[in-house]
């Protein structure tokens, strides 16, 4: 995982949402109404995120979004009509999702050039990681507020402390605002919260086994910590995570770590060029795991890596891995 692993250190079939119907508004973010036209409703509206205040005078109408999470957010409220461009995705998007994506212009498969970025005429840039706003590529927040653009940055990646469900109902509530569809947003929130309560509802009775998230790594474990989604989507589904204790969202750990504490289960992050089964011979093939019990009993589970960030996938992640580490739930 090198630019997931870059950025920190430098700091399923399942049901899917059917995303909302789009709604206009009346001019760009950052910029006043019109001349003689009254304001959208609920603006102006400001906000603080991530260490930066925006003021919006009336929702973005020409939106970038950079990393999958913000992308799929902006398509599950319906807003596929104010993207001006989007870039860098980690898997497919989600299939309820794509006809509303193909209808958006890709500006790069990974990062835009600052040309390309503003070249698409953005008024909001939205980056679902911190590395979509690189201050050496010229695509820093406070750059692009010097060129009139507002930017918005996930909050998984600027909250201090554990990122759960109170984090994602904050994402998805002021992104939502932000374009002036709050109740979209509160729509989205509670049909997530209806079905991750039906998967704590299932399991609650059930044993927690621990589980070692590994998402990559020869020499040590790229793993995930406590402080990012990822470990509150592995309580939720009915799990412990064995490296909670780790404080950040992703870090490295010894495989003596890993072998001390004994996990039963391997959550593999599936992503990039290394395959799941290229992951899981990796694990059987140490003869110093041999007894971790999660790899002596061939005891994987599996998520996309796009799943385990803040987004619209937390409620399929938690399904799916809730149906992994119990399938004899009801």
């Amino acid at each position: 995982m090198p630019r997931y692993r870059a950025l920190l250190r430098a700091l399923a079939p399942i049901t899917l949402l059917v995303p909302l119907a789009a709604c206009g508004g009346s001019s760009g973010a950052g910029q006043g109404a019109a001349p003689g036209t009254a304001a959208a409703p609920g603006f102006p509206y400001t906000t603080a995120n991530c260490g930066v205040t925006s003021t919006y005078q009336a929702p973005p109408q020409r939106a970038v979004t950079m990393n999958q999470h913000a992308t799929e957010l902006l398509l599950a409220l319906g807003l596929q009509d104010r993207m001006a461009g989007t870039a860098y995705l980690d898997d497919a998007v989600l299939p309820a999702y794509k006809p509303a994506y193909d209808r958006v212009k890709v500006l790069a498969k990974e990062y835009p050039s600052k040309e390309v970025l503003l070249g698409a005429n953005p008024d909001f840039v939205y980056g679902g990681y911190s590395s979509a706003f690189d201050k050496a590529q010229g695509r820093d927040r406070e750059a692009l507020a010097g060129a009139g653009i507002n930017t918005r940055l996930s909050v998984e990646y600027c909250t201090d402390g554990p990122v759960g469900l109170e984090q994602l109902k904050t994402e998805v509530t002021e992104v939502a605002r932000t374009f002036g569809v709050p109740e979209r947003g509160e729509r989205l929130i509670a049909e997530q919260q209806r079905r991750i309560d039906a998967v704590t509802a299932r399991v609650k009775d059930r044993g927690r086994p621990s589980v070692f998230v590994y998402d990559s790594g020869q020499d040590s474990a790229f793993t995930s910590g406590g402080h990012g989604i990822g470990n509150e989507i592995v309580s939720l589904a009915g799990g412990t995570n064995t490296f909670a204790d780790l404080g950040d969202t992703f870090g490295d750990v010894s495989w003596e770590k890993v072998i001390e504490r004994k996990p039963e289960v391997v959550l593999i992050y599936d992503y990039g060029g290394t395959t799941v089964e290229a992951k899981k011979q990796r694990l059987l093939n140490d003869p110093a795991l041999a007894e971790v019990p999660a790899v002596r009993n061939r005891r994987f589970a599996v998520l996309p890596l796009s799943s385990a960030v803040l987004g619209v996938r937390v409620a399929d992640a938690v399904e799916a891995l809730g149906r992994q580490l119990h399938p004899d739930a009801p």
